[in-house]
């Protein structure tokens, strides 16, 4: 199965020491559809002999019915694992692998070459060392090779080797090598790459895969195996900072209390003084334990337990770092995303940003612009598609501790993960916290929202009309509104007509504009309520999303949700404008109900339905629900 060694024979243990010892290299394969990345991997795997006797045989059942090589085993079909990949001869997910050598050990990643799987590559390069893109000779290079390289360095990877595969296509032309090689060079200056190597291969036949091909005799370099046996990586991560993001306080006994975490960078060893990243509490290491024991250090990518000499206030989240080179703290970045799910990235919208350690609320709240991958060039825009890349500025309701992603791939990244569906929607590389957050803090008032609303004599509270157009919120709010002045509460309105024709004017009416919509009108109901008002807030609202991060701005029980729940037709009968009928004749794009649509809330507090009952009825409804509940007593 796996190489053999005559330490097996003569030193068991030997053996296993040196196993255990040897050096470790993640690297994916990349490039376009057919360029020959699965079998490429099968190659090394077979020439490993990284294959067990029941797979050997799987395989050549496998190639007999659906290879691609005639009477020869397809060793693509080693990584091609879905039933679709075989069926269509092409890679749908990632394909991890391990093979070792005597010199080192390997993870290698197959990644789907088609531009709709291009957050399955993303996802296999965010944890890779080196990536091999492979070119086919004869086509040479493609704008998916563009699109994989863009990707590999955005996402950090610096080792790059072009592996120029199918060369026995072309009569193994030096010619045609050099011209590819030229072009994909010029194509990698402005990409940051540190080493760019290229090798002539054919991986169907295993020229220049393990051993130097005899076949190209004009190539004087390595072939591919024993260049990534040799390729340095593991020093960049030891030259770090130390960072160890707290996952766990480990604490089984009175006596023990540990901090649990994988090095995220750097290294450290016992006595080393140590700075805690918020608190910026110091302590020295006390002791570096593992499930086999202490150690005197750790490096990067070890999980371990750290205790310290001093009694500290840690807890996950925390940063562990060097006493000499603490991580950054902000809660307002720069960064790039790559956006990952088929529901567009909307400016404004709330989503959940997740780091190594740590989940909080965040917002995108501008897309300075869209990065074309495919040239590179910097495009307008408002919102990011399924595998587009942007570059965005961040708000997080919460300061976290981070580098930046050029410097720890690990402590500058992050997730986006959508609140409602719990999906992960994008990937993000943090690029510098933006300086002017660091001076924007909160000036305390003298008169606060209590003083205010004591003396006005109610408890200030938005009361969040959401209904279709039409639906009647406007009516009912109104009523309401006239009620409660009656008996001398302060109030005030804010009806989606109206301020579309102040602060909102410069929106329009897409996906993108109504979440920004939403999120201005839910700032200004928040600092209305700081003022002791009650304010009723009477817009279409339509995505739950929006409706929920307005009633995060508020304090619990400030915010009151009233589903006016009017169904679309007889909403059309009541439209007096004819706004329904111009958007069904397609006058009117993005009309919610129509073209746009409406997310009925799932737990409003006050459920409206107009069919059974008068406006002045609703209006009373919602008067005597804010009398129970205390909103009009001092």
């Amino acid at each position: 199965m796996a190489h053999q060694s005559d330490l097996i024979e003569k030193d068991i243990d030997a053996y296993l020491h040196a196993q255990e010892h040897k050096s470790f290299l993640r690297f994916i394969t990349c490039g376009s559809v057919d360029d020959g990345k699965s079998t490429l991997i099968g190659r090394l795997l077979y020439d490993s002999k990284m294959i067990y006797e029941d797979q050997l045989q799987a395989l050549e059942h496998a190639s007999k019915k659906m290879g691609t090589q005639g009477d020869e085993m397809d060793l693509a079909l080693l990584v091609d694992g879905l039933a679709a990949e075989r069926e269509q001869g092409i890679t749908i997910d990632v394909a991890y692998r391990f093979f070792s050598t005597d010199k080192r050990k390997f993870i290698v990643a197959d990644s789907p070459g088609h531009e709709q799987y291009t957050r399955n590559m993303a996802t296999a390069a965010s944890t890779a060392d080196l990536a091999i893109i492979l070119i086919d000779a004869r086509l040479g290079v493609l704008t998916q090779t563009r699109r994989h390289s863009y990707i590999a360095s955005l996402l950090g990877v610096k080792h790059i080797v072009v592996a120029i595969n199918k060369m026995d296509l072309v009569d193994f032309s030096e010619d045609v090598y050099t011209e590819i090689e030229k072009e994909y060079r010029e194509l990698a200056e402005s990409l940051g790459f540190s080493e760019v190597i290229c090798i002539p291969i054919s991986a169907l036949n295993g020229d220049n895969i393990t051993t130097v091909s005899e076949r190209i005799q004009w190539y004087k370099g390595p072939a591919l195996l024993p260049h990534l046996e040799q390729v340095d990586v593991a020093n960049e991560q030891v030259t770090l900072p130390f960072r160890l993001p707290v996952q766990w306080v480990n604490r089984p006994n009175l006596n023990f209390r540990g901090f649990s975490g994988t090095v995220a960078g750097g290294e450290i060893n016992v006595s080393d003084e140590v700075i805690v990243i918020p608190s910026g509490k110091r302590s020295r290491v006390k002791s570096i334990v593992t499930h086999d024991g202490e150690l005197e250090s750790a490096r990067a990518d070890q999980a371990v337990t750290l205790t310290l000499e001093d009694e500290l206030d840690i807890s996950r989240g925390d940063v562990i770092c060097g006493a000499d080179t603490p991580a950054e703290q902000s809660n307002q970045y720069a960064a790039h995303i790559l956006w990952m799910a088929e529901e567009e990235l909307l400016p404004g919208r709330q989503y959940l940003l997740k780091t190594t350690n740590k989940i909080t609320p965040a917002t995108v709240t501008e897309l300075k612009y869209k990065i074309n991958v495919n040239n590179f060039d910097h495009e307008p825009g408002k919102s990011l598609e399924l595998n587009e890349v942007g570059y965005c500025n961040l708000n997080l309701s919460q300061s976290i501790a981070f580098d930046s992603y050029k410097e720890n791939r690990n402590t500058g990244s992050f997730i986006l993960i959508d609140r409602l569906s719990n999906n992960t929607v994008g990937v993000g590389m943090l690029e510098f916290s933006l300086r002017r957050a660091k001076n924007v803090v909160w000036q305390e008032m003298a008169v606060d929202k209590l003083a205010r609303a004591q003396s006005k004599h109610q408890k200030p509270c938005v009361l969040w009309f959401t209904g279709l157009s039409g639906s009647g919120k406007s009516t009912i709010s109104n009523l309401v509104d006239k009620r409660l002045m009656d008996i001398g509460r302060h109030t005030y309105v804010l009806d989606g007509d109206n301020v579309r024709h102040g602060i909102n004017k410069d929106l329009g009416f897409t996906d993108v504009d109504r979440v920004e919509n939403i999120r201005r009108v839910g700032e200004t109901a928040k600092l209305m309520v700081d003022a002791g008002l009650i304010v009723l807030v009477s817009f279409i609202s339509p995505f739950i999303s929006e409706r929920r991060l307005a009633r995060t701005l508020v304090e619990e029980n400030e915010f009151v949700e009233i589903f006016v729940n009017t169904p679309l037709e007889v909403c059309e009968k009541r439209d007096r404008k004819g706004l329904y009928k111009k958007a069904r004749r397609g006058e009117i794009k993005n009309f919610t109900g129509i073209d746009s649509r409406y997310e009925q809330p799932e737990h409003a507090e006050i459920e409206i339905r107009t069919e059974d009952c008068s406006a002045e009825e609703a209006a009373m409804e919602i008067v005597d629900y804010l009398d129970n509940k205390g909103y009009l007593k001092s």
